[in-house]
């Protein structure tokens, strides 16, 4: 089974749902046939290469609301997120361009798929946790490296438009299937599941498309061995 996740690595919801689908898997029956492809959604392609002033005032200029509120809002998520493990501080994020991050991570698929998961666990990591700039050539080198790549095959990408095209197939994709926010999770390109819900929505989805890819067959006839209702008679 392969479940595709488009998501942005600054999105707090998606390491929150990334927690929760992760918990799911654990329990699902047969979690050794889930295949995850990480796929690649800018929030905002438009981003600054860094992102001037606090992640609060940010917020606040977006959607027109004070920085008292905007703060509270962060802080809300911050709560939501130390419930499936994560240490969040959002208000310390330095935010900025995504793009050479989802990059990154199609160089790490190209080595496999491991590390191309690896990858997107630790520049979510970085970003949220450690409280590092994504869009920083710095931070994305290290991540590269920690992960295995070779150092100087992650310089040549950061000084190139490699994996541009693919990135943009990501997101092309993502709108035809008519996603419009992260994280978008979509099953066997049958089911689609939008946002971080919980584990028991990703575990009842997982057995759902399993079913559908695994039909029970049906092997000969009951040829009168069977009740069809309770007026059945020996």
């Amino acid at each position: 089974m392969l479940v595709e996740i488009w998501s942005d690595v600054v999105c707090p919801w998606c390491y929150i749902g990334k927690r929760r689908f992760e918990t799911a898997v654990e329990e699902f029956e047969h979690k050794g046939e889930v295949e995850v492809r990480w796929r690649s959604f800018e929030l905002d392609p438009g981003a600054p290469f860094r992102r001037s002033g606090t992640m609060a005032e940010h917020l606040a200029r977006k959607y027109g609301m004070s920085v008292e509120e905007a703060e509270s809002r962060l802080e809300s998520m911050n709560r939501l997120a130390a419930a499936e493990g994560l240490e969040y501080d959002l208000s310390r994020t330095k935010g900025g361009n995504t793009f050479d991050a989802h990059r990154l991570i199609h160089l790490g698929y190209e080595k496999d798929a491991g590390t191309g998961a690896a990858i997107k666990e630790a520049l979510l990591e970085a970003y949220f946790v450690d409280l590092e700039p994504t869009s920083e050539p710095e931070v994305l080198q290290r991540v590269g490296e920690s992960v295995g790549l070779d150092a100087e095959e992650v310089t040549a990408l950061l000084g190139s438009d490699r994996f541009a095209a693919e990135v943009r197939a990501d997101e092309a994709a993502a709108k035809d299937m008519g996603c419009t926010g992260v994280p978008f999770f979509v099953f066997d390109r049958a089911f689609a599941v939008p946002g971080a819900q919980d584990a028991d929505t990703f575990l009842a989805v997982l057995r759902r498309a399993w079913s559908r890819a695994h039909p029970v067959e049906v092997v000969g006839s009951a040829d009168g061995s069977a009740c069809t209702d309770d007026s059945c008679a020996i």
